[in-house]
């Protein structure tokens, strides 16, 4: 029950948070370190459960604020560890969810009368609701870093469950994927590298602003929307080409030589550097990929396709030889399931042009030749294979360790941030006023 309300802070459930009540005659009703937390917080989080159709167990007047104060014991510990939010990462899910909004509403006018304030107030709201989710996200995931697990923990987990709450795996499958890219021209190349010297020439004289021009022509979409910023970033989180070079720049009023990377040609604009991290702009633009290139590389893929059906390659040959995800190349077109960490999909964890094209298939048949976007954001032509179907059964853990696994570790993640909830109301100060006190709380350590 507490773990279903505290999910209601993902994508769509801010609704609530957003009405208001005036009527209420507001009231202290809890105070956690030095945050308050107002009956007028608790009607609001009720109001967005009843706007989910969240049914709550018990009552709302204890279940609630003792939700709204574990978030705030993650908030006030994340204060003591510098944990804070991504500030593009936040602003990017706000802007979605104001999108999403304004879909179901029907126009941003009917969306500032439904909740009887400005679209810019509404931001506002949601800014901080995303932000402090972020941070008790980090904050969780910080908690349970060293949580480790041994298949033989994982064998004895299983040997616990009783037999008949052993769950049913549903139906799964692995997918082999050979993926073939069309050749961009010299042409389009040099089109693309002519357009990124225009821009540096204009900006490193003056005449406009890099970020100006990243709005209008980068073909990153997301960081577009901010100017081309990204954000301080990591080494590791960056494709090497492109590190290299934001990480050697030291003038934040020039910009970087022309940039190639898997995902296209790049110029970048130093920003700021803190220790190990820099934030940086750039603009991206990717070639254009001509009718003919686009027919040349479907013809390659029909041959291949054929040459596997005749048997003069098999298809993980194919894979070595054909293939230009680097993703799978090295493990014979084996696509693996991010959720999971395994290579076993439901139907619906597939990539939604492969499930379309593999949900008819048996086990160790071949698809036609169809398009995808693969992760880079390019148009390429795919070959699917179903290597092996798993049926629906009882689990086990020679056919379903990793999903036993996962299970487990979330079991053990729970009874770490659980002890780490009991030894926090410890240190820090917490009253709650006679009103809110009769309650029988998931963690009784709040009445001192």
């Amino acid at each position: 029950m507490y773990k279903k309300i505290f999910s209601l802070l993902s994508l769509f459930a801010p609704l609530g948070t957003i009405c208001a009540q005036s009527n209420i005659i507001d009231e202290v009703a809890w105070v956690v370190g030095d945050e308050a937390i107002m009956k007028s917080d608790v009607e609001e989080f009720r109001q967005r459960l009843r706007y989910e159709g969240t049914q709550i167990e018990g009552d709302p007047y204890c279940v609630i604020p003792e939700q709204i104060a574990l978030q705030k014991l993650y908030l006030d510990q994340a204060k003591i560890d510098s944990i804070f939010a991504d500030e593009k990462s936040v602003a990017s899910q706000v802007d979605m969810r104001i999108n999403y909004l304004i879909g179901q509403i029907g126009s941003k006018e009917k969306l500032e009368e439904y909740f009887g304030q400005p679209v810019a107030d509404l931001r506002e709201e949601l800014t901080d609701m995303v932000t402090s989710q972020q941070i008790i996200q980090q904050m969780q995931r910080k908690l349970v870093s060293n949580v480790k697990v041994t298949p033989a923990e994982v064998a004895d987990f299983y040997n616990s469950i009783p037999s008949d709450s052993i769950p049913t795996v549903p139906l799964q499958l692995e997918v082999q994927i050979i993926t073939i890219e069309p050749e961009v021209s010299q042409k389009a190349i040099d089109e693309v590298k002519s357009k990124l010297r225009d821009f540096q020439n204009r900006i490193d004289s003056g005449e406009s602003e890099f970020s100006t021009l990243a709005i209008l022509y980068s073909e990153d979409t997301e960081s577009a929307k901010h100017g081309g910023e990204l954000g301080f970033k990591g080494k590791g989180q960056l494709v090497p080409e492109f590190a290299n070079v934001a990480f050697s720049l030291s003038d934040n009023q020039r910009v970087s030589k022309i940039v190639e990377s898997e995902f296209g040609y790049h110029i970048i604009q130093l920003i700021d550097k803190q220790g190990e991290k820099v934030n940086c702009r750039h603009i991206l633009m990717k070639p254009k990929v001509s009718f003919e290139e686009k027919n040349n590389a479907k013809l390659r893929a029909d041959s291949v396709l054929k040459a596997i059906k005749e048997k003069e390659v098999s298809f993980e040959n194919a894979v070595t030889l054909y293939s230009v995800d680097k993703s799978t190349k090295n493990s014979e077109g084996l696509m693996t399931n991010m959720k999971t960490g395994s290579s076993r999909f439901e139907m619906q964890d597939l990539p939604a042009e492969v499930g379309r094209n593999v949900y008819k298939l048996s086990e160790g048949e071949i698809s036609d030749v169809f398009t995808m976007v693969d992760p880079k954001g390019k148009e390429v032509y795919a070959i699917a294979k179903v290597k092996k179907l798993i049926k629906p059964h009882k689990a086990t853990v020679e056919s379903d360790y990793m999903e036993i696994k996962n299970v487990y570790m979330a079991k053990k993640n729970a009874e770490v941030l659980d002890q780490w909830i009991k030894e926090k109301q410890k240190q820090i100060y917490v009253r709650i006023d006679e009103k809110w006190r009769n309650c029988n709380f998931q963690y009784p350590g709040w009445v001192k």
